[in-house]
């Protein structure tokens, strides 16, 4: 999918068309008010206050036609800039511009003027409005004034904007195809997961959802035990005191689940890292010792906005695949050049391509010598190098304790979500004066990195879910078989050893031995998007063979049952992608 927020051209574009459908909105309903119309990853929106009024979906249709007809007009956009009086006197009718304005400073005060509307940006825009015909709205919502739920509920409207009538087609097809894809419907259809409103943001896997589950996490420790790693678990609670020095309790507490126990407050852990730092301080550690690299499958709790919640992708309980490496400076590189291969073996077995970019040290509020900031963005850098892989720079985006690289995966349908990060911390080792003996004899400060690959099982299962639609590769499909025999009484005999037979070589597999019609089984087993479906009568029963569709084909191939079975193992071992 096309960037909205980062192509330049197709960024202004989506502002332009904010205001164009704001235009359209004020000629519609002449007591609208407006907040703000930013674009954002999906396109662009702006938020409106209506007073009592509702927006329906047939008003979309209404609000789309009067954007075409402004959009025929084709009026020039025009930048003008005023005084900070000029903008008080110009929207003293507008108290949602009114409070923007307080909080500008005097001189350089912009908006766009198109016909009639005018609007504070500070741009910039295309030049006409007739640049911005190829348009759709896509959906509306509430929102907070300001996100704050102490304020007044305005209506958000969302829209998207392309440079051709082509390109707005091809992602409407895309969205159509993103719906069908939804992690939410599928995990529903597949029986992956659920949710309860007596766990908001909480999801429970279920069965199959587990298995699913099991297979990524025993991967993820089968692949990091190559890499050497340790792995510890840390407590899920822990006292005020360790969040004091870890910094989160200044800083992060309003998303922190606190209780007391013994007098004493307590959180739970909204992050690993304090609890690794703890494992590290336990012991003496010498420069022989290092690179000291330990993982954790950590549970994580943190108080999300319960309108931000959404599925896998935004919860209030999730597992990070946390690892904190322990070196020493000079190891920095050579350290992420084999984490970079790592991360690349990991999402190459799963099909999703990716992205580095490097955040760079903060204009202000970091931490740390000017000096070490520059050796460390160099190491990422040279890391990259070496590593054979591209990146980009994101100036000023690095943690105020350290500079980054984000891994940027993108799936089938070309949407990026960002997921594994490699973070140099300046910070915790210094908080909690973690050291080792060097080669001299003296005790110095090791250099950390906070590292993960899935970022969180719950998302990435959701993201992987979207990427396969559902159909998943045979290795980590929960049901790899589903046996159906023609007849009951004549075909469910073999069908039940056929079961035995490859559940015996670690397969897994279901029998549908319902007094069901046999079409109405095979159309079911599509449906759960099983790779493989045996259909088994007497032909089968008589010579010991198999007749086996793959999910996706309508050609059946009749194999005996150990070449069937081999064939099967084989595309597990080699965890091939369907």
């Amino acid at each position: 999918m096309r960037d909205f927020k980062n192509e330049e051209a197709l960024n202004t574009l989506n502002h332009s068309c904010a205001h164009v459908m704001a235009q359209a909105i004020k000629h519609l309903y002449p007591e609208a008010k407006f907040w703000v119309g930013p674009v954002v990853s999906e396109g662009f929106y702006y938020d409106v206050d209506l007073g009592d009024y509702v927006i329906k979906d047939e008003d979309i249709q209404k609000i789309e036609k009067e954007m075409k007809k402004i959009c025929k007009d084709g009026k020039r956009i025009v930048r003008e800039e005023i005084s900070k009086e000029e903008a008080l006197n110009m929207f003293k009718d507008d108290p949602y511009k009114m409070d923007l304005i307080q909080n500008l400073e005097d001189g350089h005060i912009t908006c766009y003027r198109q016909g009639d509307f005018v609007d504070l940006c500070r741009g910039p825009h295309v030049e006409t409005v007739k640049l911005c015909r190829y348009f759709k709205l896509l959906k509306h919502s509430g929102a907070y004034w300001k996100g704050d739920k102490n304020n007044k509920m305005l209506q958000r409207i969302y829209g998207v904007c392309f440079e051709s009538e082509q390109a707005l087609e091809e992602h409407l097809n895309l969205l159509e195809e993103a719906k069908k894809r939804d992690h939410k419907k599928l995990g529903r259809e597949l029986d992956l997961f659920m949710m309860s409103e007596y766990a908001p943001g909480m999801p429970f896997f279920l069965p199959k959802g587990m298995i699913l589950r099991n297979i990524l996490e025993n991967y993820w420790y089968e692949e990091h035990a190559k890499e050497n790693y340790q792995f510890i678990k840390t407590p899920i609670m822990m006292s005020r005191e360790l969040w004091e020095v870890s910094g989160h309790w200044d800083n992060y507490k309003e998303n922190m689940y606190t209780s007391l126990v013994d007098d004493r407050e307590f959180a739970i852990k909204p992050m690993n890292c304090p609890g690794s730092m703890l494992v590290y301080k336990n012991g003496l550690h010498s420069y022989k010792d290092l690179p000291l690299r330990m993982g954790e499958l950590g549970q994580v709790h943190r108080h999300e906005a319960s309108g931000a919640l959404n599925g896998l992708f935004r919860v209030r309980t999730f597992t990070q695949d946390d690892a904190h490496i322990f070196m020493t400076p000079d190891q920095i590189e050579s350290e992420v050049v084999s984490l970079i291969g790592f991360i690349d073996r990991v999402y190459s077995t799963l099909g999703l391509p990716y992205d580095i970019e490097l955040s760079t040290r903060p204009e202000e509020k970091y931490i740390g010598d000017l000096e070490i900031w520059e050796r460390s963005e160099a190491a990422l850098a040279a890391a990259c190098k070496a590593a054979g892989k591209d990146y980009k720079i994101n100036p000023g985006d690095g943690a105020f304790y350290g500079p980054k690289l984000d891994f940027h995966v993108r799936d089938s349908l070309g949407r990026v979500w960002q997921c594994g990060t490699i973070q140099l911390d300046m910070n915790l080792p210094e908080r909690f004066d973690l050291t080792y003996v060097d080669h001299h004899g003296e005790k110095v400060r090791p250099v950390m990195l906070h590292r993960v690959i899935f970022g969180s099982i719950e998302r990435f299962i959701g993201i992987l879910t979207e990427h396969f639609a559902g159909a998943f590769p045979l290795w980590l499909s929960p049901v790899q078989v589903k046996i159906i025999p023609v007849n009951q009484e004549y075909h469910l005999a073999y069908a039940k050893q056929v079961k035995t037979l490859l559940e015996a070589q670690g397969l897994r597999v279901e029998l549908d031995d319902r007094d069901e019609k046999l079409g109405y089984r095979i159309r079911e087993a599509q449906m759960k998007k099983i790779p493989y479906q045996l259909v088994l009568g007497n032909a089968e029963s008589e010579q010991g063979t198999v007749t086996y569709r793959e999910y996706g084909h309508q050609e059946q191939v009749t194999l005996s049952l150990d070449d069937f079975a081999q064939k099967l193992l084989k595309e597990v071992e080699n965890k091939v992608l369907r």
